[in-house]
């Protein structure tokens, strides 16, 4: 007859909850501007350019107009291929058996690197002025930047995880 509690498994680890998640992270490059922001800047910097566009059309320099209008669609591109580049982002997942590294591109294309978690150490570039700058799991003789497009304070706080939860997973073997 069983005794003692029979939520326990008597090796310390549950067979049934061994493969489930300790740490789990979604990582999002920063994004500074929302879609209604990107048509508040569109429409301002378009009405300034009108606006000086005709005025100098007036004085008679002309060509100036073309010139403000390459400089809107230069703007325009460079906003939309910032958006698109914000679709990107990278998944984190730490279990008793693996650590998961899957980082997904802005285009779809899905990169995915396994470690064993007895094996992988986090390691830390940090500058005293600019924060946190590298985090790159190694395993073996492998090396993985992870959170590449966090900011820094943001780097920090997934170093913290990161760090917590490869000690608890080696803590429990």
């Amino acid at each position: 007859m069983a005794s003692g509690n029979l939520h326990v498994h008597p090796d310390g680890l549950d067979p049934d909850t061994i493969d489930q998640p300790v740490f789990s992270a979604t990582i999002r490059p920063a994004q500074s501007l929302s879609r209604v922001g990107f048509k508040v800047v569109m429409t301002g910097c378009c009405l300034v350019s009108l606006v000086i566009s005709v005025w100098c059309w007036r004085m008679g320099f002309w060509p100036i107009a073309g010139f403000f209008g390459l400089d809107m669609l230069a703007i325009y591109a460079a906003l939309k291929v910032s958006f698109r580049r914000g679709r990107s982002f990278e998944e984190v997942m730490i279990s008793q058996l693996e650590i998961l590294l899957t980082r997904v591109s802005h285009r779809g294309e899905r990169h995915q690197w396994r470690f064993n978690p007895l094996w992988t150490k986090l390691t830390q570039v940090e500058d005293e002025e600019y924060g946190l700058q590298r985090l790159t799991l190694v395993s073996r003789r492998e090396y993985v930047v992870v959170a590449r497009d966090a900011s820094p304070d943001e780097r920090a706080r997934i170093a913290r995880g990161l760090t917590g939860a490869l000690a608890q997973v080696k803590k429990g073997y």
